[in-house]
């Protein structure tokens, strides 16, 4: 649903909330399709009436994967009975075919590969525009992120439809860049199991100039969560003094990222050449908080601000890309003003994103495609 239904949702059940269940008969216990955990549901008096599409009934008469489609103001919930010779299999709710749609992708949190596909149906309108004609790497986790995890960059024997492949041309000496630019690509990668996308720094129109650099903020053992907060805070600031403009996402994991669009003109040389000076300025201007050089042993209580993505065929989460990670935490882009309010770089995970985003009304990245911004000036006032 969007922002509107969200809102209306919420004022219709708050007043209807009861503080248990309304029923003269026994709750089961949360099925293999429940998102969330026993003794965790909100009831509300049965009074409104809702369409829902749905898999199919079980044995015990509950109805599995269901899909809410909106409330009917049509029909007293009194009304509202099982028909007669209603079929157990009604039609699937999506025309794309799920196979083991029950497998557990992440034992901690009890995510399915359907809660997982369904959350990546439920933000490709947020998600695309950060996907599209970006070639990208996907994480996929065929049994589970608990199992073997690999890396995929280019097209295989296993067809992912609807995912585009470029011309060799693009990446001379490597085999076809692949893009997720369509819904249907997107939904077609999770049913193979894809569980994060990762995207390079240019698209496929301009491979050669970056529109934008990426700073991670990757901390080191000991770090605590305010410090990396703090860190951002100062990485921003920094920026500001070299007049670029920034804009802030989790990283779905430990850190953040602080993102910087660019008007396409330099290299990945020069790009990264940049990012590499920045953050060696950082290290030695704040030297008990930033390390410029990678591996643990450099960065124990200290942020590692990772400038490596920024060389050419580097890549980095794409904003609402899910994580392979207990918990199953996704990167999800927002305002400089909620940093204060997050609590970790997995603020929102793949059961809680939907939720959040159904009450937004605004892109807090709105500006930022519109941003364009050179490097020229910053590179020179660091020299």
């Amino acid at each position: 649903w969007n922002a509107r239904t969200g809102r209306d949702l919420w004022m219709r059940l708050t007043p209807l909330e009861l503080d248990a269940a309304p029923f003269d008969v026994a709750v089961s216990k949360p099925g293999r399709w429940s998102r969330r955990a026993p003794g965790s549901e909100r009831w509300v008096r049965p009074e409104l009436v809702a369409e829902v599409e749905f898999a199919e009934w079980t044995p015990e008469g509950v109805i599995r994967q269901a899909s809410f489609k909106g409330l009917r103001v049509d029909k007293p919930a009194r009304l509202v009975v099982r028909e007669a010779g209603e079929t157990l299999t009604p039609a699937p709710t999506s025309h794309l075919k799920v196979t083991h749609p029950e497998r557990i992708v992440d034992p901690t949190s009890g995510v399915t590969k359907l809660d997982l596909i369904r959350y990546y149906e439920s933000v490709a309108q947020w998600m695309l525009p950060h996907l599209k004609e970006r070639p990208l790497a996907m994480v996929r986790a065929p049994t589970g992120i608990s199992g073997e995890l690999f890396f995929q960059k280019h097209a295989e024997k296993t067809a992912m439809p609807g995912l585009r492949a470029h011309d060799r041309d693009l990446w001379l000496n490597h085999p076809p860049l692949l893009t997720v630019d369509t819904a249907d690509a997107l939904m077609s990668a999770a049913q193979m199991n894809v569980v994060e996308f990762h995207t390079w720094n240019s698209t496929v129109r301009q491979i050669d100039k970056p529109d934008r650099v990426i700073f991670d903020l990757d901390p080191g053992e000991g770090v605590k969560w305010q410090q990396i907060q703090e860190a951002a805070v100062l990485v921003h600031a920094f920026l500001t003094e070299l007049d670029l403009k920034a804009w802030l996402k989790t990283s779905g994991g430990k850190g953040l990222h602080v993102v910087v669009p660019l008007t396409p003109r330099l290299d990945n040389k020069s790009v990264k050449a940049f990012s590499q000076a920045f953050v060696r300025h950082l290290a030695k201007t704040i030297p008990d908080r930033f390390s410029a050089t990678s591996g643990a042993a450099n960065r124990i209580g200290k942020i590692y601000v990772d400038y490596l993505r920024n060389g050419k065929a580097q890549t980095t989460a794409t904003a609402f890309s899910a994580r392979a990670r207990p918990g199953m935490g996704v990167s999800m882009p927002v305002s400089w003003e909620q940093l204060p309010d997050l609590k970790s770089g997995a603020h929102w995970t793949v059961q809680t994103a939907r939720e959040y985003l159904s009450f937004q009304t605004q892109d807090p990245w709105e500006e930022y495609w519109t941003t364009r911004q050179s490097l020229a000036s910053a590179v020179k006032r660091l020299r």
